[in-house]
């Protein structure tokens, strides 16, 4: 029997590229030892012509940001008929999109944290919302562009409107919610483990060098929570992973303000990294499932129509 082709996407041309690159890495050798023919993609604006070229049976999404998680590669790939993991074209989209993304969650349940979207030239000398918040742009991932203005900051940031600025237009502005970085995967439909990202002391937050430097922030999982905290978060993330329609893996990001009570739901992430410092690998482990089998479940729930 002829071993199945599996074209591993990787690298793109987003700002997480280099994520994108480690993610891809790390799952072509772990499918090589599943005992699948492997092809690493490194995509560019010639993907469909390449994939039509190459004829795979599954494609392994392992590309973050704009293209490989807005629902373009997405769309590609079933006009291809080739099944795909993760989430299909319209939850790739919307969940891409934090605003609208918030606005479906919270119709479901999810509590989050007040906000606005906005255009970044719009907010000017004067605080869009009373400090503190966090601008983040709307359809990056891998914290790129989040600045947080403190409470008695006089006026916005400068960078947001600056020539420097390469995110997009369209910003997001929320509520600062001080605490605890908590993190739920929702596998299949049914949610993993709790952890809590601890970013080492270096760091003001649980930015793009907590995450992917070695040191730079230790996952405990299961996280230290009350049971009803805890519970609260797996049923949070099951409920923005079915509301959004996701498919296959996903995982969702909460800010948890102890001394309050409070626990809000930020964002969901449908394209996951797969790096060695990645989160939803340390919740598969602890659920007992090995990286290998991790992949393993990605391919064979892969499909067409997500």
């Amino acid at each position: 029997m002829a071993k199945k082709h599996v074209a591993v996407l990787m690298g793109g041309f987003s700002s997480e590229r280099p994520i994108s690159l480690s993610s891809g890495t790390a799952c072509a050798e772990a499918i090589e030892n599943l005992g699948y023919k492997v092809t690493k993609v490194d995509v560019g604006r010639d993907v469909a012509s390449r994939l039509s070229e190459l004829k795979p049976d599954i494609a392994f999404n392992a590309l973050h940001g704009i293209f490989g998680e807005d629902g373009r590669i997405q769309g590609i790939l079933e006009f291809l008929q080739i099944p795909y993991t993760h989430s299909g074209v319209l939850a790739s989209a919307l969940a891409m999109d934090k605003g609208r993304a918030k606005i479906v969650a919270a119709a479901n349940g999810v509590k989050v944290a007040p906000s606005r979207v906005m255009n970044r030239f719009e907010i000017g000398k004067i605080h869009p919302i009373e400090p503190p918040y966090v601008i983040k742009p709307v359809y990056e991932g891998s914290s790129f562009g989040v600045v947080i203005v403190k409470a008695g900051q006089n006026t916005p940031p400068s960078e947001i409107t600056g020539s420097s600025w390469h995110y997009g237009d369209d910003v997001i502005v929320e509520k600062y919610v001080a605490g605890r970085e908590l993190t739920c995967a929702v596998l299949g439909g049914e949610a993993l483990e709790v952890c809590e990202i601890v970013p080492d002391k270096e760091f003001q937050f649980y930015d793009f060098q907590s995450k992917y430097k070695p040191g730079g922030s230790k996952h405990v999982c299961p996280a230290p929570l009350s049971p009803n905290i805890y519970q609260n978060v797996q049923r949070m993330s099951v409920a923005a992973h079915q509301a959004l329609g996701c498919r296959g893996v996903s995982r969702s990001d909460f800010r948890f303000d102890e001394e309050k009570g409070e626990l809000v739901w930020l964002e969901i992430n449908t394209q996951p990294g797969m790096t060695p410092t990645s989160l939803v690998p340390d919740m598969a482990k602890v659920a007992g499932r090995s990286f290998g089998d991790l992949v393993k479940w990605m391919l064979e729930d892969a499909s067409c129509m997500r």
